[in-house]
């Protein structure tokens, strides 16, 4: 999974503690991304040691991590989950910026369909106001109409690069992603409704008043805010 920032202990200090955090029933949702995978990891031990618990993966990644460690699956069609764990690119008094994996769209599905998200980050992810360029993914067929609404918006689109192929990235749902560079933001739930209502955007990166707990990690222990 993507690794961006901070050191190997404190994402593993902050993933493992969210991952504390499950019980025996529970129906989780398994974020993407290097911090989130930590907690993936510990739930797979739980379970090993007698956890009973499902999971709902967020992409193909967490899908294939959690089928490695034994966490036994199921769907949002099956299931509402009870918590749900994943990082985030940039944290700001509780709203994030998600989308480095170009995974955000499902991931703020299952996100938003738990009874708890708890977010899963180190001290480098924290900002006092979002500036990080926010993903849009979009249809492929509307990603000219999707770049132009971005620009009356204020913001800076860049269709995003595959790194060891040419051409774009492409989602798990066969779309493309535009980063989108707006500056800090003063206002980003303004700005989120906007972007949803763009024609052709798939979901954007802003995750807005959807957080519950945010656990940060540093090398020697775990911070934990609740919203």
């Amino acid at each position: 999974m993507k690794s961006t920032g901070g050191s190997d202990a404190a994402k593993r200090r902050a993933g493992e503690a969210a991952a504390e955090q499950v019980v025996d029933g529970m129906v989780v949702g398994l974020g993407t991304g290097s911090t989130t995978a930590y907690a993936i990891r510990a739930l797979g031990r739980a379970v090993e040691a007698g956890l009973d618990i499902r999971g709902i993966p967020t992409s193909f990644q967490s899908r294939a991590l959690a089928r490695e460690v034994g966490i036994p699956l199921t769907t949002l069609d099956d299931a509402t989950p009870d918590v749900a764990i994943d990082g985030a690119d940039q944290v700001a008094d509780g709203d994030l910026v998600k989308g480095g994996g170009a995974a955000h769209a499902r991931e703020k599905v299952v996100d938003a369909a738990a009874d708890r998200f708890l977010v899963v980050a180190d001290e480098s992810k924290r900002a006092d106001r979002l500036d990080h360029s926010i993903p849009v993914e979009v249809l492929p067929a509307a990603a000219t109409t999707v770049e132009a609404a971005v620009r009356d918006l204020g913001g800076d689109p860049t269709l995003r690069l595959a790194e060891r192929k040419d051409g774009p990235v492409v989602t798990d749902n066969g779309n493309l992603v535009l980063d989108c560079a707006f500056g800090a933001l003063d206002a980003p739930g303004d700005l989120a409704t906007r972007l949803s209502a763009l024609p052709g955007c798939v979901e954007h990166g802003l995750f807005v008043g959807l957080a519950d707990e945010l656990y940060v990690g540093d090398d020697e222990d775990v911070t934990v805010e609740r919203y």
